[in-house]
């Protein structure tokens, strides 16, 4: 660089600061030092007002806060040492309460929320918050105490509890519709997460109708899961808490959450209001709940069950067996009916079916709508109480429609490569083990395939294909034989449990028999 460049340079430099300080300096009595100015923060005029929507919807979100909060109390209850039953399976469903166990077992300590229900004293909450409670302590929004609080009932099937303080003129809960929670409302949780009382959060709901998911189940595996799920912020401590709509209604009782650490990660479930409401009723009046049952094992339709079954998209519930002495069977239900609609109302899920049916007491009559080989009709039940219905009936054995036709020279073993099952003929003793007259034993099943994805086990006992009974792997493999790529076939099998059920197979498009 030049002598010339360097002289122009430290010229526009110090023009630059002569500016700099003349132009500071001429506001009012700046110090350059700024010593003895006093400090400002913040912008000196006044804050343009909020906008008129955000500041209605200020006020809304806090009146819901006031109309809630009051109803919902913080539940602390000490329990009999329990082992943790739930499986590996349902690990990523946690419900809110006392989630800590140890490993010696000694009295245990957790916390949860409930809801007000009457003026003197009944709470709903959770089975799982109180269930084997040696002492319930109940604190109100206004922390009063109430220690000693008593158990009214509990229900596991919903996973539902009441219980009782005496006191008068408590703030009671505003309830809602749950029928017409639809996905997109905005709804608010209310509770006490991780020991944070009279919590409050925010969310949408993001499904109903959610069940399969094994939260809740009885050593039968029976229950009844419906759930409103949202993605508003819940822990442990808020299970028994509600969910509430814009109107400071609850429509649900927040019971569980989807996670992989037991903590919130984005979805949570609450049991339908419409349901625990009923429960509620029940347990306060008498003491255990009072329920109607059809009496049937069911599923829900899937895309090649429905195809097996002529339909062009899964429709309805179907049933795979029905128990003895049940209403279902006083009234003419079969193993392999498919109902349509309760009452005029359409059900295409299993759980939705089994809330329907909860809401009715034994003695109820329901319509039900049955698809059964082509033909559609209504059918009148009588539904009974639960107990009624225990023993399942043995499966239908006998050949229906093809006799025994077999000789020495019938092949003893069939492999079938693209549904990926072996079968072999049933000897005299494995007759005798399954009480079966016919059928065809699975002896392996290959992994990923068409058949393991079905659920078709080792040792199933295949009894028939569609209506046509099996006597040999020969008449077996006649019968797929019929069958096209793509299409579906029925097949009522028998495991080694005893107990029947149907299972739909589509024959791949790929693959051949060997």
């Amino acid at each position: 660089m030049s002598v010339r460049s360097i002289v122009v340079a430290v010229s526009l430099i110090a023009l630059g600061i002569v500016f700099g300080v003349t132009l500071v300096s001429s506001f009012k009595g700046v110090d350059l030092t700024f010593a003895e100015q006093d400090v400002k923060i913040g912008a000196q005029n006044q804050a343009p007002k909020a906008h008129v929507a955000l500041s209605t919807l200020n006020e809304a979100l806090q009146a819901i806060a006031r109309e809630v909060t009051p109803s919902v109390v913080y539940i602390e209850v000490t329990s009999r040492a329990r082992p943790d039953s739930r499986s590996d399976a349902n690990r990523f469903f946690h419900f809110f309460g006392p989630d800590f166990r140890f490993e010696t077992p000694r009295p245990e300590r957790g916390a949860g929320s409930g809801v007000i229900l009457t003026s003197d004293g009944y709470i709903l909450t959770n089975n799982h918050v109180v269930e084997n409670a040696q002492e319930i302590e109940v604190t109100l929004s206004d922390n009063r105490k109430f220690k000693g609080a008593r158990l009214v009932g509990t229900d596991r099937y919903t996973d539902l509890a009441v219980i009782k303080i005496e006191a008068s003129n408590l703030t009671v809960a505003h309830i809602g519709n749950s029928d017409q929670v639809e996905v997109g409302h905005l709804v608010f949780a209310f509770g006490n997460p991780l020991g944070l009382t009279s919590t409050m959060t925010q969310g949408i709901i993001s499904a109903t109708g959610r069940g399969g998911l094994g939260i809740i189940n009885d050593d039968r595996g029976y229950s009844i899961e419906n759930f409103i799920q949202t993605d508003a912020a819940v822990n442990p401590g808020n299970s028994g808490g509600p969910l509430v709509n814009i109107n400071s209604e609850v429509i649900g009782i927040n019971t569980a959450i989807a996670t992989t650490n037991q903590r919130y990660q984005g979805y949570s479930f609450a049991i339908p209001i419409n349901l625990a409401k009923k429960v509620a009723t029940d347990l306060i009046r008498y003491g255990k709940v009072r329920r109607g049952y059809i009496g049937v094992q069911i599923q829900g339709m899937d895309a090649t069950l429905a195809k097996a079954n002529g339909f062009e998209k899964p429709t309805g519930v179907f049933i795979q067996e029905v128990n003895k002495g049940s209403a279902g069977e006083e009234a003419g239900l079969q193993p392999g009916d498919i109902i349509l609609s309760v009452d005029g109302k359409e059900v295409n899920s299993a759980n939705q079916l089994q809330t329907l049916v909860a809401s009715k007491y034994p003695g109820d009559v329901v319509t039900l709508k049955i698809f059964r080989k082509g033909k559609t009709f209504d059918r009148k039940v009588t539904l009974k109480a639960r107990d009624d219905e225990e023993e399942v009936i043995p499966a239908r054995d006998t050949p229906r429609g093809r006799s025994e036709r077999r000789d020495a020279a019938s092949p003893q073993k069939l492999k079938l490569e693209n549904i990926g099952v072996t079968l072999r003929n049933l000897d005299a003793k494995t007759k005798s083990d399954y009480k079966v007259d016919n059928g065809v034993l699975v002896e392996s099943v290959e992994p990923l395939s068409e058949a393991q994805r079905r659920d078709l086990r080792p040792n199933d006992v295949i009894l028939s294909v569609g209506d046509e009974a099996v006597n040999s792997v020969a008449e077996f493999e006649s019968l797929i034989k019929t069958k096209k790529p793509g299409d579906a076939v029925l097949m009522r099998v028998k495991g080694e449990n005893g107990t029947t059920r149907f299972v739909a197979i589509e024959i791949p498009t790929t693959g051949s028999n060997n």
